[in-house]
């Protein structure tokens, strides 16, 4: 089943109730959904491939674009406008897409981007441009009769933000799609009368599902930004009063920096998510000491459409990010893929109908990203030794006995000094707390007594000297020995994907070897 049915039904209900507000406008969802009729007609008339490119800020346009490539029947592919324009280029190509929905914002951008006269920046000379600003949807042709989509039918192929080689496409079906958001809602307790406010980018998995997909399902309001500016940010929820707020930690954090920010003004805020990269502890405490509102961490990856475990109000504990909602497993393996017990830690493996069905092109990594698990018989249903396809996150975590995830770390990213396995995160948490920090990145260098030491580099708090002794004596107190960064650098800015995740394979770059053995 499709999510494009729940949609319909929501605009036909209540066509002049308020699906959206972005910079520009407001859409009723009757308007959201005669646009879509219009825009799946002219995409009849432009693509001959069944791809068909978003290239589009965060905002009601977006959720119009993406339902009209569902209506004509074609699998969307929203672009990720902050890359490299020769990232951008590839994303392009290999997504086989003839088409581009945009709007003249996003050929500005990306001609200034490309640093060359070519008006349309990194965008193939062969592909053509539908740009909603220039078009009239008033008037547009009646809803044609909605195509019925099978579950396993290919709704949208997002790209990864490609930290390591190229980026990968994943393929996410609209069984993806139905189940993670009919879960997630259950889960959350969510309904039509919540308003939902975010900025974070719907060409991520993140933005696509919790702030357009989620809350059309249900009828719900949603407030877009384009772009995140803390006192805006705060302006909106002044003046809509969100129930839930959809933001990234480092976003959190920024909203802190707000001097003239009171109580009152987050009240409204009953879920306030923090999602795609770990909550840190000052964060949190911040929040609930300023404003007594406790943040709720979830987990989630591309991969997953992406909502697998969600913190709630009423089912939280502080370092989690809650339990599986109802269409997802989790089994916690070692290093030989073998079941762990509660409270052990080890790599998180995830099934369930919102797991992609694969990446774009790419067979090999698509089957080395599965494998097969014997199913836990207090979980299953059958017999036991029934076995049952999980996919590998490559983070490694625990599950208590309540069924509650704790994220240690990425797989790829551990640590191993002095034949002891150290997760960056859990020094990177320790510097955070520190009154000079405002964010820290820690990473491994080689070394020949150890094998690998721990180096760190912070962002300073403003109105803060960086004073490596200090840090590193803070650490000392905190941690073992063997924890303590080897040297801790001060940076400007820690490099981030576009939805401020810390990329700390980008620092590796600055690293030298060791000169000492100490």
């Amino acid at each position: 089943m499709s999510l494009l049915w729940p949609i319909i039904r929501q605009a036909i209900r209540s066509p002049g109730r308020t699906a959206a507000i972005d910079d520009r406008r407001s859409y009723s969802y009757g308007q959201l959904l005669g646009g879509a009729a219009f825009l799946a007609e002219q995409i009849d008339q432009a693509t001959a491939t069944r791809h068909v490119g978003i290239l589009l800020p965060t905002s009601g346009a977006f959720s119009m674009s993406l339902l009209g490539t569902w209506l004509a029947r074609r699998v969307a592919v929203p672009l990720n406008y902050l890359l490299a324009p020769e990232e951008l280029n590839y994303v392009i190509q290999n997504s086989d897409i003839d088409t581009i929905i945009t709007a003249d914002v996003m050929i500005d951008h990306l001609a200034k981007a490309a640093g060359d006269n070519h008006p349309t920046g990194p965008i193939p000379a062969h592909v053509k441009l539908l740009r909603i600003d220039q078009t009239d949807f008033t008037g547009g042709p009646p809803l044609r009769w909605p195509p019925l989509y099978h579950r396993d039918d290919l709704a949208v192929i997002l790209y990864t933000s490609g930290t390591s080689g190229r980026p990968k496409g994943v393929m996410l079906t609209h069984g993806n799609f139905h189940s993670d958001v009919d879960a997630a809602v259950r889960h959350a307790q969510l309904t039509g009368a919540d308003t939902f406010l975010g900025v974070l980018p719907q060409f991520h998995s993140f933005g696509l599902t919790a702030l357009t997909l989620l809350p059309l399902a249900i009828g719900a309001k949603t407030i877009y930004s384009a772009r995140f500016v803390p006192k805006k940010i705060l302006s909106l929820i002044r003046k809509h009063q969100p129930d839930i707020f959809v933001a990234i930690p480092s976003m959190y954090g920024a909203l802190l920096s707000l001097k003239n920010a009171q109580p009152d003004d987050l009240r409204s805020i009953r879920v306030p998510v923090s999602g795609g990269e770990p909550l840190p502890q000052a964060i949190f405490n911040q929040y609930l000491d300023r404003f007594g509102l406790q943040l709720l961490e979830g987990y989630g990856l591309t991969e997953t459409a992406p909502i697998t475990h969600w913190s709630t109000p009423h089912h939280n504990k502080r370092h989690s990010v809650g339990t599986a909602i109802p269409c997802v497993t989790v089994s916690i393996v070692s290093d030989d893929d073998q079941p762990l017990p509660p409270d052990h830690e080890g790599e998180i493996l995830i099934a369930g109908p919102n797991v992609m069905s694969g990446y774009y092109k790419l067979p090999q990594q698509s089957r080395d990203a599965f494998t097969q698990l014997a199913l836990d018989p207090r979980h299953a249903q059958g017999s036991r030794g029934q076995t049952r396809r999980f996919f590998r996150t490559g983070d490694i975590g625990r599950v208590d006995k309540d069924g509650f995830l704790f994220i240690t770390g990425r797989k790829k990213e551990m640590l191993i000094i002095g034949g002891e396995n150290v997760f960056p995160r859990e020094i990177e948490e320790v510097l955070n707390q520190h009154e000079t920090v405002r964010a820290s990145a820690v990473i491994g260098m080689p070394d020949d007594l150890r094998g690998e030491v721990p180096i760190a580099f912070v962002e300073i708090s403003d109105d803060h000297a960086f004073d490596e002794t200090s840090l590193r004596s803070w650490c000392r107190k905190h941690l073992a020995g063997y924890k303590v960064p080897r040297e801790i650098r001060a940076i400007d800015a820690l490099p981030r994907n576009p939805t401020g995740k810390i990329l700390r394979r980008n620092l590796t770059k600055s690293l030298r070897p060791s000169s000492t053995n100490g």
